[in-house]
C-alpha cells in the first residue's frame, strides 16, 4: 500500500543532482518498508501564505514553492556523513549550525535520497 510520511529534511544540490537528508528512529514501519522496497516519490512545500482567503475566498489560493521528485532511499552508515546529514538538517529546518558528535549521530537511522527526477514549482507574492 502506498505510504505517506511527513519528514524533516535538510538538502544539498551540487551540479544539478538534488541530495535529500532525513532522519527517523532505527526501527519502525517506515524503515522497515524503505528497507524491502527503496523506491520513493517524495514531495515537500516549502514555504506558503494564503492568497486573498479573507477578502474573497472564492477567488483565494495560495503563494507556494514546492519540489517534486523520484529517487531511492540510501541508508547512511558513515559517521562523518551523518554528522553532515542531519547538520544540514538542522540548518534547513532552524537555520541554525550545530555540530553533531558521533554519540549523537548514533542514536538515529539517517537516510538519503540523491536523485536529477526532480522538478520545482512556484508561485510567489508580487513585489509591491
Amino acid at each position: 500500500m502506498p505510504y505517506v510520511v511527513p519528514l524533516s529534511f535538510g538538502y544539498e544540490i551540487i551540479n544539478g543532482v538534488l541530495t535529500l537528508y532525513f532522519h527517523s528512529a532505527k526501527e519502525g514501519r517506515k524503515i522497515d518498508i524503505l528497507h524491502k522496497n527503496s523506491s520513493v516519490c517524495f514531495e515537500m512545500c516549502c514555504e506558503g501564505e494564503p492568497i486573498n482567503a479573507k477578502k474573497t475566498p472564492c477567488n483565494s489560493g495560495y503563494y507556494f514553492s514546492s519540489v517534486l521528485g523520484n529517487g531511492k532511499i540510501e541508508f547512511s552508515t558513515d559517521t562523518n556523513e551523518k554528522i553532515k546529514a542531519l547538520t544540514l538538517l538542522m540548518k534547513h529546518q532552524a537555520g541554525i549550525d550545530v555540530i553533531f558528535n558521533e554519540k549523537q549521530v548514533d542514536t538515529v537511522c539517517v537516510y538519503k535520497v540523491v536523485t536529477n527526477d526532480f522538478t520545482g514549482k512556484k508561485k510567489s507574492r508580487p513585489v509591491e
